[in-house]
């Protein structure tokens, strides 16, 4: 009985691989239904997305630190409506906060995390040899491209892009310019993609893992990977609903947002009335506060995995992480109305979210605690990938520390709205969450492309990134606590107690454009690295989790026989082995 079953199984195997062989350039990498090719698209739109979403953000660092004058080179370019004389007009400073904002969480962070890394390693690293859903794997990309050319595409239309910031709080965006309309239509598509993609993640993770792949022998990585995409699952479907009743606010004449008698420019707006504003901000925030963890839960898992095969040693304290990232999952959606205690809420509600808040902050110091204690009494190697995620460490022990006064209301009322929120709210995802991204494509780059990336290259970028970033946000917390605050076209210089503060905004600038000078190294080592760089083995870093046991780049199917997990995933210098690291897939 054995026997025909061995004859039958490669006969619709080896037809399959003859079919894909046929498969020509558009199906096989534009509508591809592969998840390593849906990864890689992911990842190289969520990059020319942070790269746009980035230079907007330097065009802003101009206005604030030279407010009213003309800019240089390019600033005639952007037109007489948006910069007569090369001269920033508020509307498109407020379009490119709004936008910056929107297209570094949404189209930027979010697809290379969870689209990118999420699609190419979580198969691989479970043994699986694709997603369990492919086609739906290919709408969700294809949704998320579409979402994120509708946004670009409203800087075109009549009164430009989205002006209401990047979270577009009624009753302004209800009656802003019609590139609010273009906002909320990209943000439905995106969060289609997104609620797609979740699905998909979890129904993998659980029916397609290899033989002997307990829960409890995932790499960290799975782990952070499936919280994420039950959180994306719980939380985007209330702001989903939120921007179509928005849509509907603004384009039906209903008034889920719009309060009575609003008046705007001195005239009532014609509405049924009846809305209520505060709505709007928690529908928003229910998703905003889990969508901080799903931005840098995925790094997190980045810089685990990077550490232990670094520091040739097991994780420390690796259930207490899965455990402490569960309840991290569970606790962010009952922190949500940290976010609003500037709208009058009674002192038994602020208690309740101020409680949630201090006790959510202990999981995130489980998890960064362990990944330090992993780094002690190691013989460390320094490459790129390690470089990253070390830096990693302080720079979102430094963004959760100056959290907490956020999330208690005597502090928070006070520094609301000011630069201390951004700077909060950026060392968390710049140097936090990017700095782990960046590590993630240094160490998978192998195993994608089939070649390194060069070191030299990596460690130029790493050091030009490390100091600017601090240069850029550091002088934010000292104009925070002075008061001065966020969202003004001018910097603050038109208000006498910011003066003594505003040369930190030059800094800042500063710090911004030479950080993104030190792209450029990065840039160019990516394109050179995929025909020059030097050719890489199956697993260049000697590491033990599942993705290294297949070819580099891996074929169709993922790995040429059907892997098993016989141990947990961080067996590294384990005593009496015949060398420093024991894969999961050995026997």
């Amino acid at each position: 009985m054995s026997q025909p079953a061995a004859v039958a199984t490669p006969k619709p195997h080896d037809a399959h691989e003859a079919h894909h062989e046929e498969l020509g350039f558009w199906r096989k990498y534009v509508f591809s239904t592969d998840h390593k090719v849906i990864g890689i698209q992911y990842a190289f739109s969520g990059l020319l997305f942070l790269l746009f979403g980035f230079s907007l953000m330097m065009l802003m660092r101009w206005q604030l630190a030279y407010p009213g004058a003309a800019l240089p080179l390019i600033g005639s370019l952007l037109g007489e409506a948006r910069m007569p004389g090369g001269t920033m007009l508020p509307d498109f400073y407020n379009e490119l906060g709004a936008m910056h904002g929107t297209i570094m969480v949404f189209m930027g962070v979010v697809p290379l995390a969870v689209g990118g890394f999420g699609n190419f390693v979580l198969p691989l690293q479970i043994g699986a040899p694709d997603m369990a859903f492919p086609k739906l794997n290919m709408l969700s990309y294809q949704s998320f491209l579409l979402g994120g050319v509708t946004m670009l595409a409203s800087f075109f239309v009549p009164g430009g892009a989205a002006q209401s910031g990047w979270t577009s709080y009624t009753p302004l965006a209800d009656i802003a310019t019609t590139g609010q309309t273009m906002w909320l239509i990209g943000m439905v598509f995106l969060i289609t993609s997104s609620l797609l993609g979740a699905i998909n993640f979890i129904a993998t993770t659980i029916q397609l893992r290899a033989k002997g792949m307990t829960f409890m022998r995932f790499p960290f990585f799975v782990w952070t990977q499936f919280v994420t995409a039950f959180l994306l699952l719980l939380a985007f479907p209330p702001l989903e609903a939120a921007a179509v009743m928005q849509l509907m606010d603004r384009l039906a004449g209903t008034s889920f947002f719009l309060p009575s008698g609003l008046v705007v420019s001195g005239q009532i707006v014609n509405n049924a009335g009846g809305g209520n504003p505060l709505l709007w901000q928690h529908l928003f925030w229910f998703l905003a506060h889990p969508e901080v963890y799903v931005l840098i839960l995925p790094a997190m898992g980045i810089v685990a995995e990077i550490i232990a095969n670094n520091t040739r040693k097991p994780l420390w304290g690796y259930r207490s992480m899965v455990y402490s990232l569960v309840f991290l999952g569970f606790m962010s959606f009952i922190v949500w109305a940290h976010h609003m205690f500037m709208t009058g809420m009674g002192t038994a509600m602020a208690a309740f979210f101020q409680t949630t808040t201090m006790i959510i902050s202990i999981p995130s110091v489980v998890i960064l605690t362990a990944l330090i204690i992993s780094l002690w009494g190691a013989s460390i190697r320094y490459n790129t990938p390690m470089l990253f995620a070390v830096a990693f460490l302080p720079m979102f022990g430094i963004g959760g520390l100056t959290g907490l006064p956020l999330g208690l209301n005597v502090a928070d009322i006070p520094l609301h709205d000011t630069y201390y929120v951004i700077a909060h709210f950026h060392y968390v995802v710049a140097p936090g969450t990017l700095f782990g991204l960046f590590a993630g494509i240094y160490y998978w780059y192998p195993k994608a492309t089939g070649r390194k990336l060069n070191e030299t290259l990596g460690k130029i970028h790493f050091a030009g990134m490390l100091v600017c970033m601090n240069v850029v946000f550091m002088p934010m917390f000292l104009m925070g606590l002075a008061g001065v605050s966020r969202r003004l076209f001018d910097g603050g210089s038109t208000y006498n107690f910011a003066q003594p503060v505003l040369h930190w905004n030059v800094v800042s600038s500063w710090g911004a454009w030479a950080l993104g000078l030190f792209q450029l190294p990065f840039i160019f080592n990516f394109f050179w690295s995929l025909r020059k760089g030097e050719k890489s083995e199956d697993n260049p870093w000697q590491a033990t989790t599942i993705e290294w046991s297949a070819p580099s780049p891996p074929p169709h199917g993922n790995f040429v026989v059907a892997p098993e997990a016989y141990r947990g995933p961080y067996e590294y210098s384990v005593p009496g082995a015949a060398k420093d690291f024991v894969p999961q897939y050995e026997a």
